[in-house]
């Protein structure tokens, strides 16, 4: 009894300080990238990634990185899902800070999950594991503060309120702001899928130093827009939907053409 309780415990407080901002989204944000990127999958691609996946789908397997931080046996993961960026960086400047990044972080991840998908020799656990991070990751660049500022924890410690609520700048983009919809996952996808052919091969030929580009000066701009303690509500929500909705719906379709690449 008194090892079961430990347990319970030490689990606790895992879960009580993990990193906060590995979190990104919510899990209806994710739901939502994953739900998108199945509709721009090729078939072979498609074939491949539910052959790994068995019967879980994209959007469903989107969370699977965040839900798995309670185990401290995969605590490691923590650093994979963001990336700090401490400044509002020209495009140049940060491919030059990116080819000299040796950190843990979104954007060396990312890369290694690549290169190792595309390998035919790999375990089938490590096919799995390296499926739902990558996943999980592309969608998480796409929310503006998990390419942001360490010193506040991606905004984590960015104090506002939301509709009087106490909560951060972080979780407001997590999911107050797409909570407010009052949408489910496969409503606000289908409400925000619409896309031409030229959005599609432009989004999905960028490379991902463009995508972290794009996160970081919303970012930036969501630093001066408000001033800490703010209380945010319909006016924000009217500012600032347009921006949440294109980063998820751009989250989805490069999630769709990284996987075309590997599996297509």
């Amino acid at each position: 009894m008194k090892n079961a309780f430990l347990k319970k415990l030490i689990l606790g407080i895992v879960i009580l300080y993990a990193p906060v901002q590995a979190m990104a989204w919510g899990t209806t944000g994710h739901r939502i990238c994953g739900q998108i990127a199945e509709s721009y999958l090729t078939p072979k691609a498609r074939e491949a990634v539910h052959a790994i996946l068995g019967h879980e789908s994209i959007a469903i397997a989107s969370n699977w990185a965040d839900f798995i931080k309670s185990d401290p046996s995969y605590s490691y993961l923590s650093s994979w899902h963001y990336i700090d960026l401490n400044k509002a960086y020209t495009y140049p400047e940060l491919v030059d800070f990116l080819n000299q990044d040796t950190n843990v972080d979104a954007y060396t991840k990312l890369n290694f999950l690549i290169g190792e998908l595309k390998k035919k020799d790999i375990s089938k656990p490590n096919r799995l594991l390296y499926l739902h991070m990558l996943i999980h990751i592309i969608e998480d660049v796409h929310q503006p503060m998990h390419v942001a500022h360490a010193d506040d924890k991606g905004g984590n410690d960015f104090k506002v309120t939301w509709f009087n609520n106490p909560t951060n700048l972080h979780s407001v983009w997590d999911s107050q702001l797409i909570d407010f919809q009052q949408l489910s996952y496969t409503e606000y996808a289908t409400a925000i899928n619409h896309t031409n052919p030229a959005e599609v091969t432009e989004w999905q030929s960028a490379p991902i130093s463009k995508w972290l580009f794009e996160s970081n000066q919303i970012a930036e701009i969501l630093y001066t827009d408000i001033k800490p303690e703010d209380n945010l509500s319909y006016k924000y929500n009217f500012s600032h939907i347009d921006t949440l909705n294109r980063q998820l719906l751009k989250a989805g379709v490069r999630l769709a053409g990284i996987l075309n690449q590997i599996f297509g």
